[in-house]
Order: C-alpha cells, then sequence, then structure tokens
C-alpha cells in the first residue's frame, strides 16, 4: 500500500483543523491545499463530496532528503487527504513515506522515510484520539 487512513465522525473542517494542528505538533506545515471539490465544480461543473489535498513538509526533513538525493523534491511533499464520505464520515488518508520514498533507494532517504512514516502515524492517532 501507499498510504494509510483513518475514519472518523464530525466536521470536515473541525477535523482538517486538527490535521492542521497535529501535523505542526510532528513539525510539519501545510505548503500547499488543494481543493479538489472546488476545482471539479470550477473546471468542469462535477459535483463531488469535500475533497482535499494537503501538502504536508516538515523543513528540516525536506532538507535532508535533498542533500541525500536531490532530485528528491518530485516525490514531496507528502501528501494529506481529506474527504467527506457518502454515510457523512471523513476520511483522513496519509502518503507512506516509506513506499514511496523506496523508488530513491538510497540508505539515507530510507531512514528519513521511517522517521517521517512515524511522525505521520503520530498524526494520525493524535486526530483519532482528539475526537
Amino acid at each position: 500500500m501507499y498510504g494509510f487512513q483513518i475514519r472518523i465522525e464530525g466536521e470536515i473542517d473541525v477535523i482538517e483543523a486538527r490535521v492542521v494542528e497535529a501535523l505542526k505538533a510532528e513539525g510539519f506545515g501545510v505548503l500547499t491545499e488543494i481543493d479538489v471539490q472546488a476545482t471539479l465544480k470550477n473546471k468542469l461543473g462535477v459535483d463531488r463530496r469535500p475533497y482535499k489535498i494537503l501538502g504536508a513538509c516538515n523543513p528540516s526533513l525536506a532538507n535532508q532528503a535533498i542533500d541525500a538525493e536531490p532530485d528528491i523534491g518530485l516525490l514531496l511533499p507528502c501528501n494529506v487527504l481529506v474527504r467527506e464520505e457518502e454515510d457523512g464520515a471523513v476520511t483522513v488518508a496519509f502518503m507512506d513515506p516509506v513506499a514511496v520514498l523506496q523508488l530513491v533507494n538510497q540508505p539515507t532517504v530510507t531512514e528519513l522515510a521511517q522517521d517521517v512514516r512515524q511522525r505521520l502515524i503520530r498524526v494520525r492517532d493524535a486526530v483519532r484520539t482528539a475526537e
């Protein structure tokens, strides 16, 4: 698998805010926010449930990864998906950096990916326990 997720009950905006706060607690900032729902509505006239992609980055770890592999930016940032399901529940999904960064096949990057995965797991758990 290339990711891991949780499914929780609550308002999507509240859950997204909890995700952002939990990311901050682990040293990540959100560099990008793609509102897929709004984009598809504007560009294609398609109605979708709320669906956002957050591009999360830990600057210190990103810097180390770029030092180890200059082209690593092709695989960054770590995407976090927040989407509303048909039943109103919210899924928060995290890119698994170990799965994605194994493409690089470089020991330093593998080590960093393990660290990032553990941080994202803690973010997932913090979002879950804040219910």
